[in-house]
């Protein structure tokens, strides 16, 4: 299915500013359906096929009127008289009866959206009144709130581009608490969610009549710091954000300006007690961070395991078979503290491979023991892969690069050392990594057979098999030698779906 953006592209002639304007009021009018208790739906000319509905949104707070999506949908004769005099005329227009719909009567309103004192679509609203009976003081209040908004975006003051962009993490809806205020910031109304929110901050008694600013101001007389955002919110005079904690309650505050010919009458504020989802973000941190320092300990043990061993090598004669063993273990246990130092420093347990293989592969080339310097380079991309899957990657990584270089390029004097990486998907979609391994040394042996090769061919053998992948070993063209290895990676993400 096209994307808002795409269709009011390609279905109108609306300018990119204007298109942006309906896409603020889409992204933010769940708040009018739910104090309406009523779907929305947003129509833009057609032409002659008719008025196209390009959005639609449900309440949450009472019953919806449409079960079937009705994006795509042209417009009936009865309707469209409704929208073409909201249209034309630029305000609000009710229709005189109800009308039923599956047995159910529902009142339809059309709402003009006027951006510059142009109309650029319209809004349908629609109540399934089935369901309507004595409405309480909420109710009356939301429906208000509601209607105000609704002028305003008759008005094209409605959505308001100061706004802050994006939606934080427990961000307050109309469920989750209300409050009206007048233009002196005195509030008028609080929902019974909104009362509970404040006096879990710490404050006794009701608030109606009270100045809200000042009600705030003596919960956090004691607290620091203070969002510098909190006083225009808590006045009602900005459309921003705030969090205000006390206690060690959070509290997320959302303050909408209200307006009728500009002028600021009043607010409506939204809030929402957001203790537990900060405890449980916090909770996150701090196991990232206790995460990141076990990496970062694993890491420095590693090195002081490779220097203790590198100091036992150099105990023994150069070239004895002690010494060349102590000194393989040193490069693998490095190898593994890479992974690790990398791990370290991210924030979950993946990594970018393609800073490990490069690291990888210039340690030991670097090192080489050859007559001419041997040149390495890395083509493609490994991506990211997960903790679990990298340390057995750099393993085998280093193992063949290290073959490479003792028994392709050394007995050449030197030469070149390719490493090619490419992901892709099989047809059960799993993520695949090939990896490629040329040189252009001496080839392989006569009756090379990997399984009774030596021991670093046995560890890639193994690790392999670890990785679920398979791995072969051919002849270069024209010389040398190229080792094809293929690996089911595990799923990135963090619950490893």
């Amino acid at each position: 299915m096209a994307t808002l953006n795409e269709v009011l592209s390609s279905s109108t002639d609306l300018a990119p500013n204007e298109v942006e304007w309906l896409q603020l009021l889409v992204g933010d009018w769940q708040l009018i359906s739910d104090l309406s208790f009523a779907d929305l739906v947003l129509w833009v000319p057609g032409g002659i096929e008719g008025w196209l509905a390009v959005a639609h949104v449900r309440p949450t707070t009472g019953q919806m009127v449409f079960f079937e999506d009705v994006v795509g949908r042209r417009t009936h004769r009865g309707r469209q008289s409704l929208l073409d005099q909201a249209y034309l005329d630029r305000r609000i227009v009710r229709q005189k009866d109800p009308i039923f719909r599956d047995d159910m009567p529902v009142r339809e309103e059309a709402i003009p959206v006027v951006k510059d004192g142009r109309a650029l679509a319209v809004i349908t609203r629609h109540t399934n009144l089935a369901a309507m009976r004595t409405p309480s003081r909420l109710e009356l209040t939301y429906q208000a709130l509601a209607d105000s908004l609704a002028r305003m975006i008759a008005a094209g003051e409605f959505p308001n581009v100061s706004a802050p962009t994006g939606q934080r993490r427990g961000a307050p809806r109309v469920g989750d608490g209300v409050i009206r205020l007048d233009v002196n910031g005195i509030v008028t109304y609080a929902s019974p969610n909104a009362l509970s929110a404040v006096h879990r901050l710490g404050h006794v008694g009701d608030v109606i009549g009270e100045l809200l600013a000042k009600v705030v101001a003596d919960l956090l007389r004691d607290e620091s710091p203070v969002d510098e955002s909190l006083a225009v919110v808590v006045t009602g005079r900005a459309p921003w954000r705030t969090e205000v904690t006390s206690r060690g309650v959070s509290v997320s505050m959302r303050a909408i300006p209200l307006t009728e010919g500009g002028h600021r009458v009043g607010a409506l504020l939204l809030l929402r007690d957001v203790s537990e989802l900060r405890r449980r973000e916090q909770e996150l941190m701090t196991k990232d961070a206790t995460i990141r320092e076990i990496h970062h300990r694993v890491k420095n043990n590693l090195q002081t395991v490779a220097a203790l061993l590198r100091l036992q090598a150099r105990r023994l004669p150069v070239g004895e078979a002690g010494r060349v063993a102590l000194e393989e273990a040193v490069r693998r246990v490095g190898v593994i503290a890479l992974v690790h130092e990398t791990l370290s420093q991210g924030f979950d347990e993946t990594v970018d491979f393609d800073d490990i293989a490069v690291r990888g592969l210039q340690a030991i080339t670097e090192v080489a023991k050859a007559e001419e310097p041997i040149t390495s380079r890395v083509e493609g991309s490994f991506g990211m892969v997960r903790a679990e899957d990298a340390t057995a990657m750099a393993m085998v990584l280093s193992e063949l690069v290290q073959n490479a270089v003792e028994h392709g390029l050394a007995p050449t004097g030197g030469g070149t050392i390719t490493v090619e990486a490419q992901r892709s998907a099989d047809d059960k979609g799993d993520d695949l990594l090939t990896v490629t391994i040329t040189d252009d040394g001496v080839g392989l042996p006569e009756g090379f057979r990997p399984g009774g090769s030596g021991l670093g061919t046995q560890i890639v053998t193994s690790l392999v098999q670890d990785l679920r992948g398979r791995i072969v070993w051919e002849q270069a063209e024209p010389r040398g030698t190229r080792v094809r290895m293929v690996a089911r990676l595990r799923p990135l993400g963090r619950d490893g779906s």
